[in-house]
């Protein structure tokens, strides 16, 4: 794995440290998994998973035709 080093004011380091301790996560993991979060390309396995999981959800057509009908717009 590769080491980076970051320089932080005591401020942002005392935060640091308190949010990884409120997670239970040592100040590297803590880093490494708000890196992973910010960086993701794809949603995480358990929101993909929740596709379909309503099944009184309405469809797109359900929900667009609750919509009013665009006004007729001006001419340039």
């Amino acid at each position: 794995m590769a080491q980076i080093t970051i320089y932080l004011d005591p401020e942002n380091e005392r935060r640091l440290r308190e949010a990884a301790a409120d997670a239970g996560l040592s100040v590297s993991r803590w880093v490494a998994e708000l890196i992973e979060e910010r960086t993701r390309t794809q949603w995480p396995s358990v929101v993909r998973e929740l596709a379909g999981a309503w099944q009184d959800f309405p469809d797109l057509e359900d929900l667009r035709d609750q919509e009013g009908k665009d006004l007729e717009r001006e001419p340039l």
